[in-house]
């Protein structure tokens, strides 16, 4: 295991014994929501749905699919508020 993933496992470890990951979790849930973000991709979902036919869309070629723009429209600000979120909680709870 490489360093940079030993650091993010006990990033992890360190935000959900403290709870703060779901915290965190539904602050992203209440940000995608208010900027249109889960709308864009309910929309998308149909589409590709629509594009496919239902008949010959499995969920994981949905995910698939989805997740690169779904990832891509996470507006910037977003990303920000949660990275600034987690340093801060890092920067309280550092041992």
């Amino acid at each position: 295991m490489s360093k940079d993933s030993r650091m993010r496992a006990t990033i992890n470890q360190k935000l959900t014994e403290m709870g703060e990951r779901e915290r965190l979790k539904e602050l992203l849930r209440a940000k995608l929501t208010e900027c249109g973000w889960k709308d864009q991709m309910k929309a998308h979902c149909k589409e590709v749905i629509k594009e496919k036919g239902l008949e010959h869309v499995t969920v994981e070629d949905l995910v698939v699919e989805i997740t690169p723009k779904g990832r891509a429209l996470v507006p910037d600000s977003v990303k920000k508020e949660l990275l600034q979120r987690i340093r801060a909680f890092l920067a309280q709870h550092a041992t």
